[in-house]
This record gives C-alpha cells, sequence and structure tokens, in this order.
C-alpha cells in the first residue's frame, strides 16, 4: 500500500465508525445491479432483519407495507432516473411482522459522463413524529367539526346551514331538481325562558333539537340551528308536497317528546311554527331567496295563532 493509500484508509475507517454510530442508517445501492454495496448494522436494530440480509432493491420493496409500495417505490425510482435528489415517508416492515414509519433521504451520484452510478442515502425513523402528526390531524380534524356544530344543541350550526344551502343550490341548479328550505321556531319561547329559567330553556333546545333530528330520514337532509330557538331543514330534491310531509313528521316527533310549556299562549306542551318554501334553482334565484320565502312563511304562521305549517 502507498504512502498515499494509507490516510484514505483511516479516513474511510473514520467515517464509516461515525456513521455507524449515528441513530440515521446509512445505505448504498449500485444502480447497474441494483444491489445494496452498503447498509449500515444499525438497520438490525431498527427494524430485525440482519445487515446481511438487505441484498438487492427487491428486498427494499418487499419490506415495505403493501399500501405504500407503489406510491413510494415509482416516485423514487422516477427521482432518481431524472437524477434529482428526494426523500419519501413509508411504513416499513420489522422483522417481527410490524411497521415502522421510515424517511428516505436520498442523493444520487452521477458519473462523469452524467450517466446515474449510484444511490446513497439515510433511512430516519419517524414514527414519533407521525404518531405527533397524525394527532396533531385528528384534532384538526376535531376542531373543524366543532365549528361546523351547534355548541348547545349538536346540530349544524348556521355556518354549515349556509355552506351546505350553497351546495345544494348549486346541485340543483345542475340537475334540475326541487329544494325545499323549512324554517321553524319554537312558539311562546321567551315565556318558557322566563318561567322555567334560561338552563330550562336550554334543556328545551337540546330535546327540540333531538326530536326533530329523530324526524330525518335521508342522508342529505340537514338540520340545522338558524340562531336562537329558530332551526332549518335544507331538503334536496324535495317537492313541497314532500316538504311538508317532512314538517308534519316534526310536529309529530315534538308532540310526541310532550315537553311542558305551562306559560305558553298556544298548549300546555312546546310547539312549534313552521314556513315551508321550494325553490327550482335551474330557474334561477339565489339561495337567500329560499330562505326569506320559507322565513315570510313562518311569520305567517306565527300571526296565524302559532303551532301550524304555511307553504303559500
Amino acid at each position: 500500500m502507498s504512502d498515499d493509500a494509507a490516510p484514505l484508509s483511516v479516513d474511510t475507517a473514520v467515517y464509516k465508525t461515525l456513521l455507524e454510530s449515528t441513530q440515521a442508517i446509512p445505505w448504498r445501492i449500485d444502480w447497474e445491479t441494483m444491489c445494496f454495496s452498503y447498509i449500515g448494522p444499525q438497520i438490525e436494530r431498527l427494524l430485525g432483519w440482519s445487515q446481511g440480509s438487505w441484498i438487492g432493491i427487491d428486498d427494499w420493496v418487499e419490506r415495505m407495507h403493501p399500501e405504500d409500495r407503489e406510491r413510494v417505490v415509482g416516485f423514487c425510482v422516477a427521482q432518481s432516473k431524472a437524477g434529482v435528489d428526494h426523500e419519501a415517508d413509508y411504513r416499513a416492515l420489522k422483522a417481527d411482522g410490524s411497521y415502522v414509519w421510515i424517511r428516505d433521504v436520498v442523493h444520487v451520484v452521477r458519473k462523469d459522463d452524467g450517466e446515474v452510478e449510484a444511490l446513497i442515502g439515510f433511512m430516519f425513523d419517524i414514527s414519533e413524529r407521525k404518531k405527533n402528526e397524525e394527532k396533531l390531524l385528528r384534532l384538526q380534524r376535531e376542531l373543524e367539526e366543532l365549528s361546523y356544530q351547534d355548541g348547545l344543541t349538536g346540530v349544524a350550526n348556521r355556518r354549515l346551514l349556509d355552506s351546505i344551502l350553497e351546495s345544494e343550490w348549486a346541485s340543483a341548479r345542475r340537475s334540475g331538481q326541487p329544494l325545499s328550505f323549512i324554517m321553524l321556531d319554537i312558539d311562546c319561547f321567551k315565556q318558557y325562558n322566563d318561567h322555567y329559567g334560561h338552563l330550562a330553556g336550554d334543556d328545551c333546545l337540546r330535546r327540540v333539537a333531538h326530536s326533530l333530528g329523530s324526524s330525518i330520514v335521508r342522508p342529505r337532509d340537514l338540520l340545522a340551528r338558524f340562531g336562537g330557538e329558530e332551526f332549518a331543514l335544507v331538503l334536496p330534491e324535495t317537492d313541497l308536497e314532500a316538504a311538508c310531509q317532512v314538517a308534519e313528521r316534526c310536529r309529530a316527533a315534538l308532540s310526541d317528546e310532550a315537553i311542558p310549556h305551562r306559560a305558553s299562549d298556544v298548549s300546555h306542551l312546546v310547539t312549534v311554527s313552521m314556513g315551508v318554501a321550494t325553490a327550482y334553482p335551474a330557474e334561477g334565484g339565489i339561495p337567500a331567496s329560499l330562505i326569506e320565502q320559507a322565513d315570510r312563511r313562518l311569520y305567517r304562521a306565527k300571526q296565524s295563532g302559532r303551532d301550524r305549517i304555511v307553504a303559500e
């Protein structure tokens, strides 16, 4: 061995020691043979597979979660062929049959003529990071759900109502189908609060929401709290006659709930007044016009004595 080669051997040994003392797992694949020319011994600690069992790229592919395989392999091969450094996250199979999240950071080594010579990189265990990310995403989903939910009654809030109404209006405009809207108001609710107290009033709102919710049988129908003691229902692909049947079903459900209301001018039980309106968005108009029409009919129902449905 020449004098010049000796320092290089020492440096190589030092680099190897440094690489194998880290948590990251170094590796190298020869592009022509698609075989591992090196993989760090840390791989056995992390995944349980022996260092010598990593022969070729097939070992890497087969030890990847089936749901991640096509996406990751396709991406990495395409990037490598293009000579682009890249990274990929995937679930790696452990020798005991479980999975661990890995991040592979890959550098493409080129020859002097520009052809790919090898891939070198590091595998990192990112399981803890993934757990935290999933927890954060779950919390974000929960917060999003809460942002569309009325805090008192648990039904949809006005924000979601407006969003769904816009969406169903656009759908009905394309399909030519009718869209119906029911606006309802608890009769003499101020008197209820004055007589029973605001905590009882809150419980009354919850019970009304529950009974109305039990009247909805189709997945796309939406019950929402419009505000105060007012609720609304969005009924896609529903004509006026069918919407009135839903309104009658709501009245019957509330009657079965039999919530006492001794201070009511209408009944000894809690009742509601309803305005029902139907539109054909394909003929023009805007969602707000449907709400306004239902609101006007609700007003007439209350002016006419309450505890009734007005649909024209």
